[in-house]
């Protein structure tokens, strides 16, 4: 006997009849910022994604719950614009020669993913006992609503999946590259899929054959059209935006080619994203594509938790507890099914164990394009009503619960893959058999523009260095032309050991991520405690969190950019060189402690004088029995020497206050000239 129908809340129902809104648009809008805020800053100190606290937002704000949330396809609709942002910027990361190198991932790996998906999904509900299958399921499933089913199975959340993966830098590792090709195949799997459902539905006029046809020639000529025309007239017509000069007009721009292709690929019956992933590919091969990936940011993460929140909001709590073992049902099984299709599938074609148990941890969520083939399903009666709301609930809860099964991806692939371990290995011991034959080198953690610079300077002064990197392009064709550059992490501790961290003379992090900045800085801090560190941000806001977490000196590039902009402006304006570069280093001094002196060495010479500098400094150790011991920096008479910073326990304490007590075991930093560092030696050893 078939169940009767999931029942609503008061909420749901009214929210279902379409009772009038309590709420303005002002207020609700007031109340999705403010939950979303609290909830974010809630679950970000649990070390949790943002993602997820916007479906807990939507989940609680939506129609069967507090019913706030305005009308539910409304906040769908103005967040399916934050997905198509995101492939908008994706596709400014990948021009059509890196794109061409990925169509095995994409078109051999991806297809194979989902056509096996869906054919053991069907199987699966095939070869269920009827008697069982109505136990479970409610009620009998026939093979349209099995192929429904199976195809939104298959689906991943690109959204989500594509978001952390830039987040965590994984975008150009080898999982990274598979788990991409595959969400890209998904998206255009979707298109078939959606021509097939309504050809499916009771009392259809079939002509499935005809409609898939159709769709296939409007999508093979769209895209030629696109590819082949469309990257020389993007690079002129934005030359012609950008010759206006105009900020404003830059960025309205950007939003019209963005929203334009999603449009056009729309039109044909090809899916918004894959229009926007496109335009994005074109830009990208323009001198442009910098600039449009930071306009379209803002636009790009505020519609993207609109998404997300979306999706919450389709959630009926009610059912997680009614039909509790339906939704279980629904959410480990598919889960489980997609996690062995996609690691046996990786396997297959000739990745690593870890590398295939890393994909399938990545994808083993569901997908947005899964619940519009539900939607759709349902809208034309394909899959029973009894199924809808347990198998969304279950779905919901897949998304949920992902970024914190992301979060243990390689604990997950180092515990179920016995070759993990010896390729963790081989990996760590390359980098030290390269570090080996190095001694007082510098560690440079991250190779890009910035890394390389810096490195091109270094060997340029035959100094001694080793980069880390986590772009496997940047490191073989680095590697190949002789630099020394390999493939590691430097936030983990074993990649910091075998660079030689305990014998480098200094480290310099010159990527701006100031959350992998904070745990590179903690581990080496734990391993080499006395390792000046050089640091990179774009932000001054974060430069006392650097400093505290250890950092010797942050460079920060708005500072930089200025001093420069200011010593050619002076040099222009007729300021003589030489009184140029004496006020720059002035305002370096007054900003970087490291610059208001100098450790003298044996070797220096006279050409390394600093002109109207003749500062030095010098780390002075505090022992137990220093007379300084208990008394402050400000009681200190080091005769004309100056504290300029204290370490303790590994901590630097730039610029101490005069009431800083000093502790055995302490360093001091003292600046001055040789005859009074001298004194102040004296008088800290001796008293």
């Amino acid at each position: 006997m078939t169940p009767a129908r999931p029942r609503r809340g008061a909420r749901g129902a009214r929210a279902a009849r379409g009772a009038p809104a309590l709420l303005s648009s002002l207020e609700i809008a007031l109340v999705l910022l403010a939950a979303s805020v609290f909830a974010v800053v809630a679950l970000r100190t649990f070390g949790l994604p943002p993602l997820v606290a916007y479906l807990v937002v939507g989940v609680g704000l939506g129609p069967y719950a507090a019913g706030v949330a305005g009308d539910p396809a409304a906040v769908r609709h103005a967040g399916e614009l934050g997905v198509v942002f995101l492939m908008f910027t994706l596709g400014l990361e990948f021009n059509l020669a890196k794109l061409g190198a990925l169509r095995r991932h994409v078109f051999a790996l991806g297809g194979a993913q989902v056509l096996a998906t869906i054919a053991l999904g069907m199987a699966g509900f095939w070869l269920l006992p009827p008697a069982l299958e109505v136990r479970l399921l409610g009620e009998g499933v026939d093979w349209r609503a099995a192929l429904v089913l199976g195809g939104a199975v298959a689906m991943s959340s690109t959204a989500m999946v594509v978001k952390l993966l830039s987040e965590k830098r994984e975008l150009e590792s080898e999982h990274g590259r598979r788990v991409f090709g595959v969400l890209l195949f998904q998206d255009l799997a979707v298109i078939p899929l959606l021509i097939v459902i309504p050809s499916l539905a009771p009392g259809s006029g079939g002509g499935l054959a005809g409609a898939l046809a159709v769709a296939l020639a409007k999508a093979v000529v769209l895209l030629v059209l696109l590819l082949r025309f469309g990257p020389p007239l993007m690079k002129r017509w934005f030359n012609v935006v950008a010759r206006r000069r105009s900020h404003e007009l830059f960025t309205l721009n950007v939003l019209f080619a963005t929203l334009l292709f999603a449009w056009l690929t729309s039109r044909a019956g090809l899916s918004m994203e894959l229009g926007a992933f496109v335009a994005g590919m074109l830009i990208a091969e323009t001198e442009f594509r910098f600039q449009v990936e930071e306009d379209i940011k803002p636009f790009r993460d505020v519609l993207l938790g609109l998404f997300f929140v979306s999706l919450g909001t389709q959630l009926d709590v009610s059912q997680l507890f009614e039909y509790w073992p339906k939704v279980l049902l629904f959410l480990v099984v598919p889960m489980l099914l997609k996690f062995a299709v996609i690691a046996a599938l990786v396997r297959g074609f000739g990745a690593g164990a870890g590398t295939a148990v890393r994909c399938g941890v990545w994808l083993t969520q569901a997908g947005e394009f899964g619940f519009v083939l539900l939607a759709l399903a349902g809208s034309v009666g394909i899959v029973p009503p009894a199924l809808m709301q347990p198998a969304l609930a279950a779905m919901l809860l897949s998304l949920i619960g992902s970024p914190l099964l992301i979060e243990r991806a390689n604990r997950i692939a180092l515990r179920l893959s016995s070759q993990e371990w010896m390729q963790r290995s081989l990996q760590l011991q390359s980098i030290a058999s390269r570090s080996l034959a190095r001694d007082r080198h510098v560690i440079v953690c991250g190779y890009g523009r910035c890394g390389q610079a810096l490195a091109h300077v270094l060997e340029t002064e035959k100094v001694g260095f080793m980069a880390l990197d986590l772009d496997p392009d940047r490191v073989r064709e680095a590697s190949a032309s002789g630099e020394s550059v390999v493939y590691g992490d430097a936030t983990k501790r074993e990649t910091l050991l075998a660079a030689g961290v305990h014998r480098a003379r200094a480290l310099a992090i010159t990527f701006d991520d100031t959350p992998a900045t904070l745990r590179i800085l903690h581990a080496v801090r734990a391993l080499a405690p006395q390792l000046p560190i050089l640091v990179r941000t774009a932000h001054e806001a974060d430069i006392d969190a650097l400093r505290a977490a250890g950092a010797t000196e942050v460079v920060p590039e708005i500072v930089e950019g200025s001093l420069m902009l200011a010593s050619h402006a002076l040099a222009l304006a007729g300021v003589p060189l030489t009184r140029v570069l004496r006020r720059v280093r002035k305002v370096r001094e007054s900003r970087y402690t490291l610059l208001q002196g100098f450790f003298h060495g044996a070797d220096d010479t006279e050409g390394d004088a600093i002109e109207d500098a003749p500062v030095h400094l010098r780390a002075i150790g505090v022992a137990a029995a220093s007379p300084v011991v208990g008394r402050t920096v400000g009681e200190l008479a080091l005769g004309g020497a100056r504290v300029t910073a204290v370490v303790r326990r590994s901590q630097r304490q730039a610029d101490p206050a005069p009431e800083f007590a000093l502790e055995a075991g302490d360093t001091l930093v003292v600046s001055g000239t040789i005859e009074q560092i001298g004194a102040a030696e004296a008088r800290v050893l001796h008293g």
